[in-house]
């Protein structure tokens, strides 16, 4: 059986010599598709690239799968999903749909940073819901940094993440400084 160690080395080789393109398009498929593994591919760029590096790349390749993923379902699903409520007369789904397009900025924020949050399934319900693109993207922009962190910096391993209090409290800091952040754009620009 193959050692752990040796198979990890055996991926960053791949990713290596990939290049930085590789890195980018293996995180970005990952917000296309739910079932690969973010933490895998995020941890797999900051150790092929660096820290710096391999946070640039993965943090702008799910931005850009995010934004993909959101325009998909806004534009080609959303009227006719729309159209299915409007005809069956689903007045709880129309509420639900209503409350989640006017979610504020500093919350949809907060629900993008969240590490354990589905990505793919906040990108779908804002596309069918028509979210407006400019507080989804500049959600994304905050909030995807401590996803990227909380991948990169606390690595693969899950159990050892829970289990090291100093590093759920950077972790919290960093999500209290993204709705901080959130709130401060929202009020000076006025988003919601």
């Amino acid at each position: 059986m193959v050692e752990l160690n040796t198979l990890i080395n055996i991926m960053i080789d791949y990713v290596e010599q990939g290049g930085y393109i590789f890195g980018f398009i293996l995180v970005l498929l990952e917000s296309i598709l739910p079932w690969l593994p973010l933490f895998v591919f995020i941890a797999l760029n900051i150790k092929s690239f660096g820290f710096i590096t391999g946070f640039l790349i993965s943090w702008s390749a799910t931005i850009i799968g995010c934004i993909l993923s959101y325009l998909l379902f806004r534009y080609f699903f959303s009227k006719r999903l729309n159209n299915y409520v409007s005809k069956k007369n689903l007045t709880k789904v129309e509420k639900i749909s209503k409350s989640i397009k006017n979610i504020s900025f500093p919350n949809l924020v907060l629900l993008i940073a969240l590490p354990f949050s589905p990505a793919f399934l906040i990108n779908i319900v804002c596309g069918i819901t028509n979210v407006n693109f400019k507080k989804f993207f500049l959600s994304l922009l905050i909030g995807k940094l401590s996803i990227v962190y909380f991948w990169g910096f606390i690595g693969t391993s899950l159990i050892d993440s829970i289990t090291d209090p100093e590093k759920l409290i950077q972790i919290f800091i960093i999500l209290l400084i993204s709705f901080l952040l959130s709130k401060v754009i929202n009020k000076k620009y006025n988003i919601d």
